[in-house]
């Protein structure tokens, strides 16, 4: 840790927190990969700013009362602090490097420029970069690290990809029973991180060169790599209607593992019709009270086994041949999903606390500026071997152009990417 980071705990809290001018504190946990995520950033901040600010680190578990009287309810936590009193916005989760760099901006707003001016980018070369840490790239890290090639995996959002989001998964090959999405995801990051994989995790991607395989990461470091293995995956598409950005994510949310919790006993709307719609309603059923499923179609179009269920539960009804045309909030937890009845033009309104949106999914390829040939759809096209049409890059995963899409399909991606690139740098 560096020298410019001061270990803190319940003890020593008013002295060395509420009785400097400034200071910054991260609460963090033990087996806790967003906290791993930020702590190289933290050192590295600490390095630039550690003089005008005190940085201090805490151990939630060991500290859980002086936690609870901050409002630290999760790790990481990251908050500020102005003579005693605490200022800004607590960051929590998987955090940015430019969202700790505005908040000491906001801190010491005349010194920034000349603290920025000292910094010395910082340039990283790997032997294989892999963009995305999602089952395809964890996959294809592990079999290059094993192969003795030194790997760097970059991901905007935190390891495990969108099946940590997950709720159950429950066709993998291996396990009887289903498997907690998190904790497979997870299981498979530290796999890689035991193989001597090297990660770069919830950063911003300010740059991506393929043909010369380099990619500036935060504006500061640069990776050079002799071989690339695209897997960045794909998101959940967007309604595109009134409302849903605006109230995204202050209910309007496209994870129910992740938000689910927070409507025990509550009537909510999902919308969608496939499998991702109905095992996500499954799920949600767990908490709230009643769920309404609004689907253009006439009928769902998950697997049998998935249907039997949804249509089974109690707690789910079915409104079918509807449109979503806008989403209206009226306070937290009281909004309204306005509908069209496709066959007559009607227009109702339903109630809601919330909503969830699974309506299929889009590739993540924005960052590569139009380099890579992509099917109809934005899908990466690739060969046999996952090899693009740019020399020296791969494509593996949920990305590419194919006929489906599932977690195991996805780690046979990253398998072969993996041992083509390893073929190449031979």
């Amino acid at each position: 840790m560096s020298l410019n980071i001061r270990e803190s705990d319940t003890a020593n809290f008013e002295t060395d927190v509420l009785q400097q001018e400034l200071a910054v504190v991260d609460f963090y946990s033990s087996e806790c990969p967003p906290c791993e995520a930020l702590a190289s950033k933290y050192e590295a901040l600490s390095e630039i700013y550690g003089h005008k600010i005190r940085f201090v680190k805490v151990f939630r578990q060991a500290n859980r009362e002086l936690a609870k009287s901050l409002d630290v309810t999760g790790s990481p936590s990251v908050l500020f602090f102005k003579n005693g009193k605490q200022v800004g916005s607590k960051l929590t989760g998987g955090i940015r490097r430019k969202e700790l760099e505005a908040q000491f901006e906001a801190m010491i707003p005349h010194e920034v420029p000349a603290l920025k001016a000292k910094v010395q980018p910082q340039e990283t070369r790997v032997d294989v970069l892999v963009l995305g840490g999602g089952p395809a790239g964890l996959t294809a890290s592990i079999y290059l690290a094993q192969a003795h090639q030194k790997v760097l995996v970059v991901d905007t959002a935190l390891p495990g990809g969108f099946v940590a989001t997950t709720h159950q998964v429950s066709n993998y090959p291996g396990f009887i029973q289903p498997q907690d999405g998190y904790l497979l995801s997870h299981n498979i990051a530290e796999q890689a991180k035991a193989n001597g994989v090297e990660f770069r995790s919830a950063v911003d991607v300010d740059e991506v060169d393929l043909e010369n395989h380099t990619v500036r990461l935060d504006g500061w470091e640069t990776i050079f790599a002799r071989k690339v293995i695209i897997a960045t995956g794909s998101k959940p598409k967007l309604l595109g209607v009134p409302g849903e950005l605006e109230y995204r994510g202050h209910g309007v949310s496209y994870c129910a593992t992740c938000d689910g919790k927070y409507y025990q006993d509550k009537e909510i709307v999902v919308i969608g019709g496939g499998n991702s719609a109905v095992e996500e309603s499954l799920f949600l059923a767990k908490f709230a009270s009643k769920i309404t499923l609004v689907h253009r179609s006439s009928h769902l179009r998950a697997n049998k086994e998935a249907q039997a269920k949804a249509l089974a539960e109690p707690k789910m009804n079915f409104l079918f041949e509807h449109q979503v045309r806008e989403i209206r909030k009226r306070a937290p937890f009281d909004m309204s999903v306005i509908v069209q009845d496709l066959k007559t033009g009607a227009v109702k309104e339903l109630d809601s606390a919330g909503v969830f949106i699974f309506i299929g999914f889009e590739p993540n390829v924005e960052m590569f500026g139009g380099k890579l040939k992509l099917d109809p759809w934005g899908y990466v096209e690739v060969d046999a071997e996952m090899r693009t049409n740019i020399p020296g890059v791969f494509s593996a995963g949920d990305v590419n152009a194919k006929p489906f899409r599932q977690i195991t399909t996805a780690v046979a991606d990253g398998t072969i990417a993996a041992i083509a690139a390893t073929k190449e740098l031979e």
